[in-house]
C-alpha cells in the first residue's frame, strides 16, 4: 500500500511539472528537463527522507562535528596561494575537489564516531564506566538478581542492551511452554526492577550486527564500555574471564553465602533418598546443600543427627559427607 502511494505521487508530482513547463514554454526541450528535473528532485526525496529515518541523534552529532572539523581543515590546507605554480582554473578544480574530499571525510568520520558518542553519560554527569553491569540474558530469567540488587548491596547502573531483550522475546514467543514461561519470567523481572526507586536501570540499544550469538556481542560490549558482566552462565563467565573482563556471577556469590560447615559438627536433616553408592542417605540443609550420609539408606524419612566427616566444593557446588552420630 505504501508502495502504491509512492508511485501515484511520483506520477502526478512528475506529470505536473512537466504539464506546467510544456503549458508555459511550449517547448519540447524545456519540456524534457522538467520531466528530468522532476523525476530526479522526487528520487532525491524519496532517498533522502528513508535515510533520515535510519539517522539518529547521535550520528547527527558526530556528521555536524566532523563537517565542521573538515572545513577548518581544508581551509588550512588551501589557504596557501598556488597560482604562481598552476594554471588558475586548473588551481580552482583542485582546490574545490580537495575541500569536497575533506568535508565529505569529515562527514563520515564523523558520522562513524557518533555511534560510540554516549549522550545519556554527557547528561547525566557519569564518567565511571566500572559502576555499569551488564545483565545478560540467563540472570535476567534466574531472578535473583531483582532480590539482590533491592537490597542494595549490587551498586552502579545495571545495563540490559536491545539485543538480550529481543532474545527475551523470542523466548517468551516460544511454542515450548517451559521457555515460554522462562521469557516471561524474566520480562517481569525486568519490569520488578524499573519500579524500584533504589535500582538504576538503563535500556542500551548499542549493538553490533556483524556478530550473531549474544555471548560475544555482550563480551565486546562490556569490553567497550569497560564494564563488568552478572552472569550465572558457566561458558559465558569463563569466556568472558579469558578475555579480561569482570564477571560476577550469582552461583559463584550464593556459594559463598553459604553456611560454613566443618568436619566434627553435627547437623540435623531429613534423609530423604537413598544415594549413588550402596547404604547411603541423601539429605539437604535449607539452603539446597547436598549432604550425603553413610550408612543412611534405611533411614529415608526420618530426621536423624549427624556428624561431619568432610566437605566436597565443586564446580556445581558444595557437597557435604557425613556419618550417623
Amino acid at each position: 500500500m505504501q508502495q502504491l502511494g509512492i508511485i501515484a505521487f511520483f506520477i502526478i508530482y512528475t506529470g505536473s511539472i512537466t504539464f506546467l513547463f510544456h503549458e508555459f514554454f511550449k517547448n519540447e526541450i524545456y519540456t524534457f528537463f522538467a520531466f528530468l528535473i522532476s523525476s530526479l528532485s522526487a528520487i532525491i526525496a524519496f532517498v533522502t527522507v528513508e535515510y533520515l529515518k535510519k539517522f539518529n541523534l547521535k550520528k547527527l552529532i558526530g556528521a555536524l562535528t566532523g563537517a565542521f572539523l573538515g572545513l577548518i581543515i581544508s581551509r588550512l590546507i588551501t589557504k596557501n596561494d598556488l597560482t604562481f605554480i598552476i594554471d588558475q582554473k586548473i588551481y580552482n578544480y583542485v582546490i574545490t575537489f580537495i575541500q569536497i574530499l575533506i568535508f565529505y571525510i569529515g562527514i563520515s568520520v564523523g558520522v562513524k564516531k557518533g555511534e560510540d558518542f554516549d549522550i545519556h553519560s554527557i547528561i547525566k554527569g557519569k564518567t565511571d564506566n566500572s559502576k555499569i553491569k551488564i545483565l545478560d540474558t540467563s540472570v535476567i530469567i534466574d531472578g535473583r538478581i531483582a532480590d539482590l540488587a533491592e537490597t542494595g548491596f549490587l551498586e552502579g547502573t545495571l545495563m540490559i542492551p536491545q539485543f538480550v531483550l529481543i532474545e527475551l522475546q523470542g523466548i517468551a514467543d516460544s511454542s515450548d511452554p517451559l521457555r515460554r514461561v522462562r521469557g516471561r519470567r524474566g520480562l517481569d523481572i525486568i519490569k520488578r526492577m524499573q519500579l524500584q526507586a533504589n535500582i538504576e536501570i538503563e535500556l542500551t540499544d548499542k549493538d553490533f550486527p556483524k556478530i550473531k550469538e549474544v555471548d560475544s556481542k555482550l563480551i565486546f560490549l562490556a569490553q567497550k564500555l569497560d564494564a563488568k558482566i552478572v552472569t550465572n552462565d558457566y561458558n559465558l563467565n569463563k569466556l568472558a574471564e579469558v578475555q579480561g573482563i569482570e564477571v560476577l556471577n550469582l552461583n559463584t556469590l550464593a556459594n559463598s553465602l553459604k553456611p560454613v560447615v566443618l568436619p566434627g559438627e553435627t547437623l540435623n536433616i531429613q534423609i530423604i533418598k537413598s544415594g549413588k553408592e550402596n547404604y547411603q542417605g541423601i539429605g539437604y540443609l535449607d539452603d539446597g546443600t547436598m549432604v550425603v550420609v553413610e550408612n543412611g539408606a534405611n533411614k529415608i524419612g526420618d530426621k536423624v543427627e549427624l556428624v561431619v566427616t568432610s566437605i566436597l566444593q565443586t564446580t556445581a557446588g558444595r557437597m557435604i559427607f557425613t556419618k550417623l552420630k
